[in-house]
């Protein structure tokens, strides 16, 4: 216990400290707002009155003296030379975007969570504790959790829309990946070692005293096919929360990849941020990743680059690599999207007739006030990859260093969780017996299981939906 109450104390410290740093510099804003390079374009109001040959407008008193009513919408030929001013985006701009609040908030809060891992991580490495709960899990699972509902806020958008087809697109994507997550499940684990069958095995093995202890031996089966079930059913949601960030990822890379036509570096980055889903794909492919490199082919023989405790470790840290270079290229991926209002602007040109010159505002503005929603699609799968990641190492029981890995904790047996003597009420007895059914649920290999699919599945989803929005914005968009 005074362990514990000492771990509490520096995260308690921890999340204090970043939290009085967060009131000065938000990482948020910082990732949002510069001054310096991030832009947004509108028109301004002398130009467009310049285009449609007009002066500036009288008073009402002029024009009351003149005989005039009110002044009639200003108007301008659609394919007139507008160009738009650039203007940067700040703070207290962004304050009046919708779901600036919740982006600032739950972006920062990520942050949190990271200082409180990277504290708890060498407070463990330091002290070396036995047993003792693990605080930055519970940080790391509410981090999951938020990313969830950030995802159902802004697919909520979508079905809300009367037009435009977005709920289709949304339940067709939900449908193709609960059959596609179906089919994952059934993949050997020779193949794709996501850890669903050790997991599942290790899981029914020590709930099964309890089961027979209550007479369920029927329950056995039932309680596996739930659990596929269910990851069939988080599959066939997470498709359809990264559909439309997929397809915005997609239009955001091709953008950015205009712009950064004199920067080969940046050009680089661009495209290994996008091909990083396929590179966690293949991470888990167990014969092009794992026994290529356990036995990697030289002249005549084989030699043994990575043990496999080293393989996992490596893994993860090549995870964080990838989160890593996604955050890196986020500022020119949202550059990339307020840039099209020069497009919508420049599609007008190739149209007859006149505008109202409030309707060009109104499609220009339109672009900035959606910036907080794209940053949310851009960062929300990044953070919940992040904190599965960092989940993956604490409860699957796996190391940082490419050494041996630690032997896995055994969980809690169901007979030392049940109270023994006759002193012991049937309440105790049902709270310790609920409690050795959980500690014998979420064992290393089934967390591993669980996580693992989660992290690979959420990668598959990332790398379909974008490949289809390339191709969309490619060949359909124009059409």
């Amino acid at each position: 216990m005074a362990v514990l109450g000492v771990q509490l104390v520096v995260t308690l410290l921890t999340a204090t400290l970043m939290h009085r740093l967060a009131a000065h510099c938000s990482f948020a804003r910082w990732l949002l707002c510069n001054g310096s390079l991030f832009r947004y374009m509108h028109p301004t109001e002398e130009e467009l009155r310049t285009l449609a040959g007009k002066q500036r407008p009288k008073g009402k008193r002029e024009r009351w003296a003149n005989g005039l009513g009110e002044e009639k919408p200003l108007s301008v030929p659609r394919d007139a030379p507008l160009q738009l001013e650039t203007c940067p985006l700040t703070a207290v701009d962004a304050l009046v975007l919708r779901f600036f609040l919740e982006y600032q908030w739950f972006v920062d809060f990520a942050v949190y969570t990271s200082g409180v891992y990277l504290f708890t991580e060498a407070y463990y490495c330091v002290v070396h504790p036995a047993r003792e709960t693990n605080i930055a899990v519970c940080w790391c699972l509410l981090a999951v959790a938020f990313s969830i509902k950030v995802f159902l806020m802004v697919t909520r958008l979508y079905f809300s829309a009367e037009e435009g087809g977005e709920r289709s697109v949304c339940l067709t994507f939900a449908f193709f990946s609960l059959l596609l997550a179906m089919l994952v499940q059934v993949v050997r684990e020779e193949t794709l070692e996501l850890g669903l069958e050790p997991g599942l095995a290790s899981m029914t093995r020590n709930l099964e005293p309890l089961q027979k202890k209550q007479g369920w031996d029927w329950a056995i089966p039932l309680v596996k096919l739930t659990i596929r079930v269910g990851l069939a059913a988080v599959g066939a949601a997470l498709g359809a929360f990264l559909t439309f960030p997929g397809l915005r990822l997609a239009q955001t890379h091709r953008d950015a990849l205009k712009m950064a036509e004199d920067r080969p570096g940046l050009q680089l980055l661009l495209h290994a941020n996008f091909l990083s889903p396929l590179f966690v794909l293949w991470l888990w492919t167990r014969p092009i990743a794992r026994d290529f490199l356990r036995q990697a082919p030289l002249g005549g023989s084989s030699v043994s680059l990575l043990s496999d405790s080293a393989f996992d470790s490596a893994r993860l840290w090549a995870l964080l690599a990838l989160c890593l270079l996604r955050l890196l290229v986020t500022r020119p991926h949202l550059q990339a999207y307020l840039s099209l209002a020069r497009v919508r602007v420049e599609q007008l040109r190739r149209e007859a007739g006149r505008i109202e010159a409030r309707e060009i505002q109104r499609r220009v503005v339109r672009v900035y006030c959606y910036v907080t929603v794209v940053s949310l699609q851009y960062l929300t799968p990044l953070i919940l990859t992040l904190n599965c990641t960092l989940l993956l190492k604490s409860l699957g029981g796996y190391s940082w260093g490419l050494g041996l890995a630690p032997p896995l904790p055994t969980p809690p047996s169901l007979a030392d969780a049940a109270p023994a003597g006759p002193e012991r009420d049937s309440a105790q007895e049902t709270a310790a017996q609920i409690a050795g059914a959980l500690g014998s649920l979420l064992t290393p290999l089934f967390c591993r299981g669980i996580l693992s699919f989660l992290i690979w599945w959420t990668a598959a989803c990332q790398l379909l939906s974008s490949l289809f929005g390339l191709y969309f914005h490619q060949h359909l968009g124009g059409s």
